[in-house]
């Protein structure tokens, strides 16, 4: 990616939530949901950040697009630290980073009526009115593949796979370079998913768009992204190329969530079973030091245990260099 110009650069970037304060209202004790992000999105490519539930990955995304705050860090978009402007200044930067929600079903205001949700992001910039709206809209709808003759139709009337389609119309209306897609196809069936997939690439490719993909559904991210970056307990734990990344995982974590994506031909299938990690978890209000991973990892030695373990050759990990872990075991030919 060193041809490439950087569009995103995240900073050493750090996310808490207050669980208890004291009586002049300071935080006595935090969750860390984001502890240190480095991450660095290249203009046109598509990176994929997958994860468990509640590793941190929904949390970075809403902290791109503005709508969670950073504690500490920076955010680097197009060379302007977004977390140092003020707030009119960030509104404009903000426009330029869109997001298509996880939930077709609960993202849409169900009051308003397509023109209105579509529209509104134009209503609200005052970027366009009138006769100008409406062609914009209809326009819009259309390269989503909705009839502009639903404008006045509302949510409840649409499938899941075509609400997507309008949030994907909402975000993409202002004419963003950076969209972040959280989990925009986990609430849809398997065969609209495919269609959603190939319209999210159709629209990369015409509009040079950018995007954050954040699935845990490794399968899906394997035919989308260029680039796959692994969360575990708010901190990236493996960043690679997608091929090298899921034939030849660098992390333990990394290796145990390749174990439960499913191979149709058996005997393309890996040397082991499915990973099954234990349910100790570490808790986030009190990081352990070390790896967060090592309670659960079967690799875990005494050295994992103690100290920062930075992000080296694209894995935190001590051992990376040491261990022969399991990816994806597929025939060349299976690929896109």
């Amino acid at each position: 990616m060193s041809d490439k110009q950087p569009l995103l650069e995240i900073e050493d970037l750090h996310v808490r939530f207050p669980l208890r304060r004291n009586l002049l209202g300071r935080p006595t004790v935090e969750v860390h949901a984001v502890s240190g992000v480095d991450l660095t999105l290249y203009k046109g490519e598509t990176l994929g950040l997958v994860g468990e539930s509640g590793c941190g990955k929904t949390t970075l995304g809403r902290t791109i697009v503005g709508a969670q705050k950073a504690t500490s860090g920076s955010l680097r978009y197009d060379g302007r630290d977004l977390t140092a402007l003020s707030r009119r200044e960030q509104g404009a930067s903000r426009r330029r980073i869109r997001m298509v929600f996880q939930d077709p079903f609960s993202s849409l205001n169900p009051r308003m009526n397509l023109r209105q949700i579509i529209g509104d992001p134009l209503v609200a910039t005052g970027e366009a009115r009138g006769a100008e709206l409406e062609d914009r809209i209809a326009e819009m709808m259309r390269r989503v593949g909705l009839s502009p003759d639903y404008m006045d139709r509302y949510p409840h009337s649409f499938s899941g796979g075509q609400r997507q389609r309008v949030n994907i119309a909402r975000a993409l209306i202002v004419g963003p370079e950076l969209v972040v897609a959280d989990e925009p196809v986990s609430a849809l069936d398997v065969s609209v998913r495919a269609q959603i997939l190939n319209l999210l690439r159709e629209l990369q490719a015409e509009f040079g768009l950018t995007y954050l993909f954040i699935s845990h559904d490794l399968s899906v991210v394997e035919n989308l992204a260029d680039r796959v970056a692994v969360m575990y307990f708010g901190r990236v734990v493996e960043l690679a190329e997608t091929g090298a990344l899921y034939e030849h995982p660098r992390h333990p974590y990394t290796e145990a969530l390749m174990s439960a994506v499913p191979i149709p031909d058996p005997s393309l299938k890996g040397r082991q079973g499915r990973i099954l990690l234990p349910d100790e978890l570490p808790d986030p209000s009190d990081p352990p030091p070390g790896c967060a991973f090592a309670r659960r990892c079967a690799y875990a030695e005494d050295r994992c245990r103690t100290g920062e373990i930075p992000l080296a050759d694209g894995a935190r990990c001590v051992r990376s260099g040491e261990l022969d872990l399991e990816g994806i075991v597929e025939a060349e030919s299976s690929r896109p």
